[in-house]
């Protein structure tokens, strides 16, 4: 009951002042009771007044995760990090999209930025640990002195393209080219940070 009146007294004030600052908490509100559409819609009213308000800006970039719009999350929240490097919400929201879009590395790059700002964060301890282990095959490719093409053949066989391929497998040879030197480049990163 009382998060339904803060809503409404906020709302009130936004609605009294719609040049008021207080949309940011309005937003961030609705965002936290679940109501991601209605955050997103305050933000972007509001900022269309506070354009350099950065904790409104990332209460959209996660309302925008909330709602599964990666791409539109991904561009508000960098642009955050581009007045704010340390933000940390910021940083957790962009290792959070990328965990989802399944590119682990660049997850892991993020989320161990955020435990730098938040050392004693339990559950982002966990989530860093449990990523680097995942990504350890990769690491143990670079150890074992691998290059990438040894790697590529290794999995996806010679690259040479057949002769009768039709644009699906050329497509899909280029896809598994480029997951292939994602893990190669995660395996990289991991292994210069081991010995940082």
């Amino acid at each position: 009951m009382a998060d339904n009146q803060r809503l409404e007294d906020l709302r009130r004030r936004v609605q009294q002042d719609p040049s008021s600052i207080a949309f940011a908490q309005l937003a961030e509100e609705h965002r936290r009771a679940g109501q991601s559409q209605e955050a997103v819609e305050v933000c972007r009213a509001g900022l269309a007044i506070h354009p350099a308000y950065l904790s409104a800006r990332v209460t959209l970039g996660r309302a925008l995760l909330d709602l599964q719009q990666l791409e539109e999350s991904q561009r508000e929240l960098e642009q955050v990090l581009k007045s704010a490097p340390e933000n940390l919400a910021a940083i957790r929201g962009l290792a959070e999209i990328h965990h989802r879009s399944g590119s682990l590395a660049e997850a892991l790059v993020h989320y161990r930025a955020a435990l730098a700002l938040a050392r004693n964060d339990p559950d982002l301890e966990e989530t860093v640990n449990d990523l680097a282990r995942q990504l350890e095959p990769e690491t143990q490719a670079v150890d074992a002195g691998l290059s990438f093409e040894d790697v590529r053949e290794e999995v996806f066989g010679p690259s040479e393209p057949s002769t009768d391929a039709g644009a699906d497998q050329t497509h899909t040879r280029a896809r598994r080219t480029i997951a292939a030197l994602e893990q190669w480049l995660q395996a990289i990163h991991a292994r210069v940070e081991r010995h940082a």
